[in-house]
């Protein structure tokens, strides 16, 4: 957009217009070589389908409509509350928008159609989007360009000396001149709802998929002398999924935004590139982040928290001050308090790691509270599954446990109470004891003597 068009633009009053989005979600995704639907493969953690979702949200539309295929009952469920349309069969992109618009009824707004294996598109670009459609010259419809460097695939985008669309040839149709056209069709793309119905009714399948296909609505706008826009956006941006490897390329990409993102917020990064966050990982400023590191879903981190090389945490919060790792699993329901402590080894689930509590190695803590300043030793563990039934401990303030000890739940533990190395405790300790639970050692002199057959 040249300078010029730019002061007009936002010179211009922006329409109030309502918003309707439709999302093409019916595609089975060959090529994935999966029993899962295509969207419902995830990037960061959620399927991509859900991050286009919330995506649309963010524009505040009247309706959010997905299309799927019959028996596509898990990406039904992750839409909802938003309602689906049934394609019955995969006649084309037209014949989806179609079964949708039964279901906006009387709505005469504009209406977006986003695909649902496009999961990193922007609200802003969206936005943008919607408003270079309502600033144009009545246009009756506006597409998302892209220029891809190999644009094999893609629909080949032909534009008017205006900048107005003249035609999309799609890669099947095109001759061998058309397809030395960089500039490509996103799939995206916004229409006036009103006649949008019978605009559609008057596409055909005359082309080489015997497909209905959404690109051919310009063509049939143009006959009634209703221009069609064009605007480019970012590939790395727009790029879709059609098999395993462009998923995980995707997933590189969003991972790399996000890094950028945790960075500018006043995070350090101390090896970015093998850090992996979740698509929900919150961390304070001032944090450090060691390589390594692995963010599941959940993730909530406090100001001036230091996570340490190899670790892995998920459904998680750790408050200001704390240190974990390196090579610590954190699992989920547990909360580290401030300025405690989670050394190398360390695995903690479903506990709550008290103010100033240390488990600085080599242990497990599973279903347990560790009370304030506490010390829980190197080898000790809680022992809190007995087969059937996990069980609670509850460790007071101040407590010492000592190395390799072993606390069989349920059980209580009192303030201030010392647990001498390799105990085995089944009973509660009250406070400021000190307990020594381990067997009284037996030496038998001379009677290991032959006991071990010589290997030499």
């Amino acid at each position: 957009m040249n300078n010029t068009a730019e002061k007009v633009y936002q010179a211009m009053p922006q329409s109030k217009k309502e918003l309707a989005v439709i999302i093409l979600a019916a595609g089975k995704g060959t090529r994935m070589q999966s029993a899962l639907p295509k969207v419902m493969h995830k990037i960061a953690g959620l399927p991509m389908i859900s991050h286009i979702v919330r995506t649309a949200e963010s524009l505040k539309p009247k309706k959010i409509i997905t299309v799927i295929a019959p028996d596509m009952d898990s990406v039904a469920e992750a839409v909802s509350p938003h309602p689906v349309a049934i394609q019955k069969q995969q006649k084309g992109t037209a014949d989806a928008v179609k079964c949708a618009v039964a279901e906006l009824g009387e709505f005469k707004g504009d209406v977006l159609v986003l695909c649902g294996d496009v999961p990193l598109v922007t609200s802003a670009t969206l936005q943008s989007f919607i408003d270079h459609h309502r600033m144009g010259q009545n246009f009756g419809a506006t597409v998302l360009a892209i220029a891809p460097p190999n644009p094999t695939g893609y629909g080949r985008i032909f534009q008017n000396p205006d900048g107005t669309l003249n035609r999309i040839v799609e890669e099947k149709d095109a001759t061998s001149d058309e397809k030395l056209v960089r500039l490509a069709n996103s799939g995206l793309m916004i229409i006036n709802g009103e006649n949008l119905a019978d605009h559609l009714n008057k596409i055909k399948n005359k082309n080489a998929q015997g497909e209905f296909y959404l690109v051919d609505l310009p063509r049939i706008l143009a006959d009634q002398n209703i221009p069609t826009g064009v605007i480019r956006g970012e590939f790395q941006e727009l790029r879709g999924v059609n098999s395993r490897t462009q998923l995980g390329e995707l997933e590189l990409a969003w991972q790399h935004r996000k890094r950028i993102e945790i960075m500018d917020s006043g995070v350090t990064l101390q090896d970015a590139n093998t850090v992996y966050f979740s698509n929900d990982t919150k961390i304070g400023r001032d944090s450090i982040i060691g390589p390594s590191v692995i963010f599941g879903p959940h993730v909530e981190i406090e100001d001036n928290v230091e996570i340490k090389a190899f670790s892995h945490i998920e459904g998680a919060k750790i408050k200001s001050g704390a240190s974990i790792g390196p090579f610590a699993r954190i699992r989920p329901e547990t909360v580290i308090e401030e300025n405690a402590r989670i050394g190398n080894f360390v695995e903690v689930k479903n506990s709550k790691i008290g103010k100033g509590a240390k488990a600085n190695h080599l242990g497990y803590i599973g279903d347990a509270e560790l009370g304030d300043h506490s010390n829980f030793g190197c080898g000790a563990i809680t022992v809190n599954y007995d087969g059937k039934t996990k069980s609670k401990t509850k460790i007071g303030k101040d407590v010492m446990i000592g190395s390799n000890s072993s606390l069989i739940a349920p059980i209580e533990i009192g303030n201030g109470a010392y647990i001498a190395a390799g105990s085995t405790l089944t009973k509660d300790v009250e406070e400021d004891a000190l307990v020594i639970a381990r067997s009284e050692t037996k030496t038998l002199p001379g009677k290991a003597k032959g006991r071990l057959k010589k290997t030499h």
